[in-house]
């Protein structure tokens, strides 16, 4: 007869809420939820997502988290299920609810912070789909330190429109050609009928699927995970084994996330992004999910990693291939396992179970040279995303590089205050070939929000006009944006940036291949600019926007929105 284990075995901060006499009441309240004697000496566990109909990315996630009660269960755990919001970018796009969306980044992490320590909840189940919901729940995990996994719910399958695939970039980019008339409106809506078939995030190596590789390169997601199907009956598995897997490491004390976010597996994570072209928003979250683990880890570190580490998938928007052929092939473990053959990876962090990432890549297939390509056969020597320097952004600012016929630009600036300002003229065609367009205002603090601007890029491409100019900005860009397209200029206008002090007709040269974004205005006479600038003045917002752009910190920090990692100084057992 096998002897049982203790059920005290793997409680740990919840006995603040469950045990000794003063808990009565506590108790209570958690029998009226379906607690009896026995759940009371286990683990309890929180399995949060963003669920919602308010986007395909997260319409899928509930089976998923719902499976993963099974697998607490089976570790002996009590599962615990809580939803949070999240801000659709497929619907808040070009309009100002975009807004929102990174705000939203810091609601979600705050909101599961809320709830976890709120319970004291022993350990934690993530699911998320949607752009920013993913970097928001990893930066929740970090900053709780509790056991933890995240689980990104999958992309859409491609969709097919006029007998050929599409997905919704098809969608975005033919509203510009309609815009030309190189397409008629009942083309576009056959479009727009079909080009999204089933619920999960956008297929290409845009920001959802670029942030789950980065959960995979981190060790806080299984490995293998990330690029299968929404739709994929695997997924229900998997997000089993995580349940499990969460009791594991409360069972063991590790790893923690801290553990497993380290500057090697950040560096790890910036790889990823560089090596499949991924979304520049990787960029921003990358550093805040590194300071919830209190490493201090710029756009600076993002861009040293960036600059050597060759461009070897070749995945859309600037590729072919979509998440789907990667997961088919290979998935995440085949990138990183290639990296690590040619020395452009760590091989000795932690995986999510523990195991030296280095060991646990064996298991995988190699580079099988279409859709992954060996390091020494790259499709760019350098990164898919690349960091430019200059007068005009002494902060940084990122540029995609992958899938750019020139990576120089010259042309005079023609200046807008706001998206909608941009976005009119576009509409309108005023603006003409060989011109820099520059967005400003539409920073962290001066946006606020710092707004993608993937509706204006994508006119632009559909108006075939992708690379006959370039556009700048303050804001961000969609990981869906493909052309000459820079975003993250810093510092930004609303703090006085240089980007704050172009005038139409300056001249801007940008050289990606060399790194550099430069205005070409005299230093005397941008220091006569300055000293005449003044900040406009501050709108009345009211609400959330207004408390964001009163605490939020440059676009190279990430955007974050509090001090930094710290040992929790409430934590007791309640007796």
């Amino acid at each position: 007869m096998t002897q049982s284990r203790p059920q005290t075995l793997h409680k740990h901060r919840s006995k603040a809420v469950t045990d000794g006499i003063a808990r009565a009441p506590h108790r209570a309240f958690l029998r009226a939820t379906g607690f009896d004697d026995e759940a009371f000496g286990k683990s309890i566990v929180g399995i949060v997502s963003t669920q919602g109909e308010n986007t395909p990315c997260s319409m899928g996630l509930a089976p998923q988290a719902d499976r993963a009660r099974l697998g607490v269960a089976a570790g002996g755990g009590v599962p615990v299920t809580f939803t949070t919001i999240s801000v659709s970018d497929g619907t808040s796009m070009n309009h100002g609810g975009m807004r929102m969306s990174l705000v939203s980044r810091e609601v979600i992490a705050d909101s599961v912070e809320v709830a976890v320590r709120g319970h004291a909840y022993d350990g934690l189940v993530a699911f998320a789909g949607c752009d920013k919901t993913l970097p928001a729940m990893m930066m929740a995990i970090v900053r709780l330190n509790v056991p933890a996994a995240f689980v990104y719910g999958g992309a859409t399958l491609p969709g097919h429109a006029h007998g050929q695939q599409a997905t919704i970039l098809t969608a975005i980019e033919s509203v510009g050609a309609v815009q030309t008339g190189t397409m008629t409106p009942q083309h576009l809506q056959g479009i727009e009928r079909t080009c999204t078939p089933t619920a999960g995030s956008c297929p290409g190596q845009f920001t959802a699927n670029t942030m789950a590789m980065v959960g995979e390169a981190l060790g806080l997601s299984p490995l293998g995970s990330s690029m299968m199907p929404a739709v994929y009956s695997e997924r229900l598995a998997i997000a089993q084994r995580a349940g499990q897997s969460v009791m594991r490491t409360i069972e063991r004390g590790g790893p923690l996330p801290r553990e497993l976010v380290t500057r090697k597996s950040l560096e790890n994570a910036c790889a990823a992004v560089a090596a499949t072209g991924g979304s520049t928003n990787a960029a921003l979250h990358i550093p805040a999910i590194a300071h919830e683990a209190g490493i201090d880890f710029t756009l600076d570190d993002v861009a040293a990693v960036f600059q050597r580490t060759p461009l070897i998938a070749d995945l859309q928007p600037g590729g072919k291939y979509l998440a789907r052929d990667l997961h088919e092939v290979g998935g995440t473990p085949m990138i990183l396992k290639t990296l690590l053959a040619s020395g452009h990876l760590h091989g000795d962090v932690l995986t999510l179970d523990g195991e030296p990432l280095a060991d646990a890549l064996q298991r995988w297939p190699d580079a099988d040279g279409t859709i992954v390509r060996p390091s020494e056969q790259a499709i760019l020597p350098t990164g898919g995303v690349t960091v430019l320097r200059g007068n005009l952004c002494p902060d940084g600012a990122l540029l995609k590089v992958a899938g750019l016929r020139s990576l120089q630009f010259k042309g005079p600036a023609r200046v807008f205050e706001s998206e909608e300002d941009c976005m009119r003229s576009v509409a309108e065609r005023s603006y003409r070939p060989g011109e820099v367009l520059v967005i400003r205002n539409e920073g962290p603090k001066g946006g606020p929000g710092m707004r993608e601007m993937l509706s204006v890029t994508a006119a632009l491409y559909g108006q075939g006009m992708g690379e006959a100019v370039a556009l700048l900005t303050d804001g961000r860009f969609s990981g869906a944006t493909r052309g000459l397209c820079i975003g993250y200029v810093g510092p930004e206008a609303a703090q006085g940036g240089p980007i704050a002090l172009v005038q139409d007709g300056d001249v801007i040269r940008i050289d990606a291949a060399a790194g550099l974004l430069e205005l070409e205005v005299s230093a005397e006479e941008l220091a006569a600019r300055q000293a005449r600038w003044t900040p406009p003045p501050p709108a009345r917002l009211g609400g959330v926007l207004e408390k964001y752009a009163i605490v939020v910190r440059p676009a190279r920090q990430g955007a974050v929105t509090h001090s930094g990692a710290v040992e929790w100084p409430y934590e007791d057992t309640g007796h």
